[in-house]
Order: C-alpha cells, then sequence, then structure tokens
C-alpha cells in the first residue's frame, strides 16, 4: 500500500511538473515550495539549468547533506527531509550553470525571516474555517459596477504609528483601522503589495517572496483574519499585485540557475532600469504558470475581492523604460508577450472567480484595456483613469483666476469617460517626490486651501467612476505621506482638519445614498452634461443619473473663489428642487449657516432645458440639487 502510495504521489507531481512547463498549472503553489508530506517535509523548486542543488537549512545545521534530485527532465528538483519540522529556516544551495555556487531563497515560500535576514521559514499552508459567506455571496449576487465603489488606499505600516515609532501590527490594524474605515463609509481597503521585500523604500513594488505576508507586516493567519473581519463589517479589501517585475538582489529570483530563468534572456527586455528590477519574461509558460498561481494565491488564500495590478504599462511596451530597447522586427513597440499574457492572467481569473475587482494601473492610451479579451481586449473591469488625475490636479494647482485659460483641463475627461471602465485615483504617488500632499497642493490661505479640497473632492466624487483616495487625504494632511512615518494624525487637534474629516465622511455617506452617483458610472445615460463651456466664470454644470427617471441629481461647480449670483441653471423636469449639498455649509468646514431652501422652476429655457432654476454659486464651491416635487416623470419610473 504504501508502495502504490509513493508511487501515485510521483505519478501526481509529474502531472504537475507537466502542466507548470506548458503554462497552464495555477496552483503551482501547492506543489513547490514546502510541504507536509508522508516522511516528512519535501521541497521542490524550478531551477532547469542548475547543475546541483542541496537544501540547507536549521534541520541539517546548514550543512550540503541533504542533496535533492531532478524530477526527470522536468526542470524541478526535489527531495523529502524526514527532519524538517515547521519554524525552521532553510535556503537552496545552488550550483549554477557556470559553476558559481549561491544561496538562494524558496520562490514559493509562504514565511521568511524578518529583514535584515532572508532565509525562507518552512511553513504549512493554513486551513482557515471562514465565517464570511454572506459577504462573498452578495459580492456575487450584485455587479460592481452597478454599485457604489469608494476606496481607501492604505500603506499598512505607516497608517498609524505607537508612541515609541513602531508601527501598528496587523491585528492592531484589524482593531482599529476596519472601524475607522467603517465610520468613514468607505466601501474598500486597497493595501499597497504586502509581498516580502528587502527595502522600505520601495513601499513594497520590489518584491523578493511573491508567496509570502512581508515578516515585517504579520503572519498569513493575522491577514486572514483580518480579511474576514473586514468583510463581516461590510468592508471590501484589495491590494497591490506587482507582476511586471522582481527585485533582483542576489539572493532572490535574480538569475536563479544562473541563466535568464524567470527574467529575459534579452538584457534589453530583462533589466528594468528605471526601477533597478528585473522584468518577468512573460512570454515564458513557467513564469505564467508561476504569476498566475500567484494571483490566485492571494485571492483564494486571503478571500480578497480583487487586485491592482501595478505597472501595466511596463507589461504593454518594449520601451516604456528608459533604454537601450529591444523593439519587434517591424519596429513597433507593443511586447506582444506581455499583451497575451495579461489576457491569459485575466482570462483565468475571471473563470474562476467572476465578481473579481481586476484592476490595471494603466498610464497611456492604450485601447480596451476594459474590454473583453474575445473583443481584442485586455480583459481588466477597470482601470485607473490616470489622465483625468493629473488634468485635474494641475488645474487646481494654477491660481484660481488663471483656471478659465485651462478651462479644458477639468472637462476634456467627459471626451472620453465612458471608452473604460474608470477608476478615479487621488493616490499615494501623488503625494510623494516633491509633489506635495493634495491639502497643500491648494492654492491661498488654510481657508482658501480647505475651501478648493472640498472643491475638489466633491468634484471627484460627482465625476462618473469609481473614487480611490489615498490615507491622509481625508483629513487634509499637509505634509508628503513618509513610509517611515505614521500619518499626521496629531493635525486632528486643529477645527479645521477636524472639520475637514467629518467632511469627508458626510461626502462618502452622501455618495453612498445617491444611486445617481454610481448606478449607471459606466454609461452615457448617466451623465447629462448641460454647461461645460463657461471657461470665463470656471463654471461646470451637469446631471447624473441612476436607471429610475427620479434618481438625478444637478452639479454644480465654481471653481473660483468669486461668490456668483443669480446663476441660472436648467433642469430636466418643472417642478421643485432642494440644495443637497453646499461645500460652503459650516459643518462642513465654510461659512454658509442656511441653504437656499426650496428652487422653485421657471419656464425658462436654458442649457438644453425648457426649465430652470436661479441660485447662487458660493465661492470655489460644489452645489447639488435634488428634485423635491417634480412633474412629468412617470410613476413607474
Amino acid at each position: 500500500m504504501e508502495k502504490h502510495s509513493k508511487v501515485d504521489a510521483i505519478e501526481k507531481l509529474n502531472q504537475e511538473l507537466y502542466l507548470f512547463n506548458h503554462g497552464q498549472y495555477f496552483d503551482s503553489y501547492h506543489t513547490f515550495g514546502n510541504k507536509r508530506v508522508d516522511g516528512g517535509v519535501r521541497f521542490t523548486v524550478w531551477a532547469p539549468n542548475a547543475k546541483n542543488i542541496a537544501v540547507v537549512g536549521d534541520f541539517n545545521h546548514w550543512e550540503e547533506n541533504h542533496q535533492m534530485e531532478k524530477v526527470g527532465d522536468t526542470g524541478a528538483w526535489s527531495i523529502v527531509v524526514p527532519e524538517a519540522e515547521e519554524g525552521q529556516c532553510y535556503k537552496y544551495k545552488v550550483t549554477q550553470y557556470d559553476d558559481a555556487v549561491v544561496f538562494k531563497i524558496d520562490p514559493y515560500a509562504l514565511e521568511f525571516e524578518v529583514r535584515p535576514k532572508d532565509a525562507s521559514i518552512i511553513k504549512e499552508l493554513p486551513e482557515k474555517k471562514w465565517g464570511d459567506n454572506s459577504w462573498l455571496a452578495s459580492r456575487n449576487r450584485w455587479p460592481i459596477y452597478q454599485r457604489p465603489l469608494n476606496i481607501y488606499e492604505v500603506h499598512l505600516s505607516s497608517w498609524r504609528h505607537h508612541e515609541d515609532g513602531s508601527w501598528y501590527t496587523i491585528p492592531e490594524l484589524q482593531e482599529e483601522l476596519i472601524p475607522y474605515v467603517k465610520k468613514m463609509n468607505y466601501t474598500h481597503i486597497e493595501f499597497m503589495p504586502l509581498m516580502e521585500h528587502p527595502l522600505d523604500a520601495s513601499w513594497g513594488y520590489q518584491s523578493t517572496g511573491f508567496f509570502a505576508i512581508s515578516s515585517k507586516f504579520g503572519t498569513i493567519e493575522e491577514f486572514q483574519n483580518f480579511v474576514e473581519a473586514a468583510h463581516k463589517a461590510g468592508i471590501g479589501v484589495l491590494m497591490d499585485w506587482v507582476p511586471g517585475h522582481f527585485n533582483r538582489n542576489d539572493y532572490g529570483m535574480a538569475y536563479y540557475d544562473g541563466t535568464a530563468q524567470y527574467e529575459y534572456s534579452d538584457p534589453n527586455l530583462a533589466n528594468n532600469n528605471r526601477w533597478g528590477t528585473l522584468n518577468f519574461d512573460l512570454g515564458k509558460n513557467q513564469v505564467q504558470s508561476f504569476l498566475i498561481s500567484n494571483a490566485l494565491f492571494w485571492i483564494e488564500t486571503f478571500h480578497l475581492d480583487g487586485i491592482r495590478v501595478d505597472a501595466v504599462s511596463n507589461m504593454l511596451y518594449l520601451d516604456y523604460d528608459e533604454g537601450p530597447w529591444t523593439l519587434n522586427e517591424d519596429g513597433s513597440n507593443d511586447n506582444k508577450k506581455g499583451v497575451a499574457f495579461i489576457q491569459k492572467l485575466n482570462t483565468v481569473l475571471f473563470e474562476r472567480h467572476p465578481s473579481l475587482i481586476m484592476a490595471a494601473e494603466e498610464s497611456t492610451a492604450w485601447k480596451k484595456v476594459t474590454h473583453p479579451v474575445s473583443e481584442g481586449g485586455l480583459g481588466f473591469n477597470y482601470k485607473w483613469n490616470m489622465g483625468w488625475m493629473n488634468d485635474t490636479l494641475n488645474f487646481f494647482e494654477m491660481d484660481p483666476l488663471n483656471r478659465k485659460d485651462a478651462f479644458q483641463l477639468i472637462t476634456f475627461s467627459f471626451m472620453y469617460t465612458f471608452n473604460e471602465n474608470f477608476i478615479l485615483p487621488f493616490s499615494h504617488d501623488e503625494v510623494v517626490h516633491g509633489k506635495k500632499s493634495l491639502m497643500h497642493k491648494q492654492v491661498g490661505d488654510r481657508y482658501n486651501q480647505f475651501s478648493a479640497l472640498r472643491t475638489l473632492q466633491s468634484y471627484q466624487m460627482f465625476h462618473p467612476g469609481k473614487k480611490l483616495n489615498f490615507m491622509g487625504n481625508e483629513f487634509g494632511q499637509f505634509l508628503e505621506w513618509k513610509y517611515d512615518e505614521g500619518l499626521e494624525w496629531q493635525s486632528l487637534e486643529d477645527e479645521m482638519n477636524a472639520t475637514h474629516l467629518d467632511f469627508t465622511q458626510a461626502l462618502n455617506i452622501f455618495y453612498k445614498e445617491h444611486r445617481a452617483l454610481w448606478e449607471l458610472d459606466h454609461d452615457e445615460e448617466g451623465i447629462e452634461i448641460l454647461d461645460a463651456d463657461n471657461a470665463e466664470e470656471s463654471v461646470l454644470l451637469f446631471i447624473r443619473k441612476g436607471k429610475k427617471a427620479r434618481d438625478f441629481l444637478v452639479i454644480c461647480c465654481n471653481f473660483t473663489p468669486i461668490e456668483r449670483h443669480h446663476v441660472r441653471i436648467g433642469v430636466p423636469y418643472k417642478g421643485s428642487y432642494t440644495e443637497v449639498w453646499n461645500t460652503e455649509r459650516k459643518e462642513l468646514g465654510g461659512t454658509w449657516v442656511e441653504g437656499q431652501g426650496v428652487l422653485e422652476s421657471e419656464a425658462k429655457s436654458i442649457h438644453q432645458q425648457e426649465h430652470s432654476v436661479e441660485l447662487i454659486l458660493p465661492a470655489m464651491s460644489v452645489i447639488v440639487l435634488a428634485p423635491k416635487r417634480v412633474y412629468g416623470v412617470l410613476k413607474d419610473e
């Protein structure tokens, strides 16, 4: 019986390695790495051109007495070590293709030593009994396109620090971050990369251990519990993921067996000069199995609701980096292998998990990023709208009196806003490296800065597209984000910052409560432009609409610090309208104690509407009108 079981295990291993080598094994983390089997712990590693590999660790006093054996011609090496136990450290001693001897981490290790140490640790994948079934069922029942999506982006170790300067652990974040996000009425938390990485200054975007929570952050079990707790609180969890490139430290995956193994063989394609990393060879079958397995590992092990794929442009273009480049034979610059990999990735993930969020951080005008693969698209279901973000921030950093000459920055997005399914991001990238915080970008004294910030954030919320904001934006942090410090929570002792936090909470609630702001986010029927040509006064007017005719809001934006009286605005129906949002209300940080009451429409045509109302637009503000009692809307609409 034991003989048969060993034969079966070998046959199963060979089948899995066959699929791995053909780019079709998407659960490869169940095979590679360290696995408890009958007789001990099995270590399996892919290194097709190595001359010899020994596994060394605490179990053999780091001596070379456990020589691994090749598994046929699969390119994999394997051994069962009876003495090995969970929690012990190990590395692979690799005799490379050129006879160089190096000590390498296990690319599939689930745990690593705390930095600056770097050994892999024997770790079993925990079998958690999850308690978030109702959340997952709800996620599958209601498409995200027609639901509110308002993401709070978090860098795990700098959201909050203790008085001694130490960062919060994952259990501490579970106790404080989840209630905070729920109170603030965000719908999702998005973590910057959580994988093992050696340098804090990389923010996690230069990974060494793709299958391991960073030893700095915590354990698999702790993060599983965090996600479960978030789901039970009605909050989704997303994570940044970096499949384009990896850390080039010698002990990591770089030239693992002495040849171009995970990276391209062409140095121009392999070397990422801008980031000092190595690019994955996305056309190699084994790399595809590795990366798609890695995405599924995070989604399935932690019940993540989706991933934001970082630096997609780096995978789409052969000349995206700072040269030299190797272009296609015809001189074109599209990375055909990268495109095919992205399409394969999204196809596999959506086949297994149709309700995922797969968001692309793609900074160019590549077409059909969020279109189905069957239509020639990349297959994502969301894309960060980097063009909108850049234009909007450039506009708000101008002297308001000069904005009339650049008004197209704030209106151009309406020309393409339905070309893709967009997320509107004010992310970590916009508040570092001398760019100043979101609040500090605003012009004028502190009152005017906060007034402009309320206008900016309201405009983001009312523009078509889902939303993302980096931590600290919500209370107007003045200093740039620092990855090695906690946020400026002490600034909430200032009344202006505290009031702005209340403003953000109110804005998030308003967004969730009004279907017009998210139900038709990706449909041209979801917006009607009233006036996008008033550059002289820098006033923008539009209507956001839900599926039902009565679900609409009239959005009025005044992007200058000049109060405008007797402003006539077209409305779609005869009747009465009420002001439901005014960024200059006192409780939101402004000076207005009272609103403008009920506004009765008049039969005066303007903005392509037969009816209109007259109101005051406060200086630097956003006003929103909702129908109170209108006529001409069918009851069943």
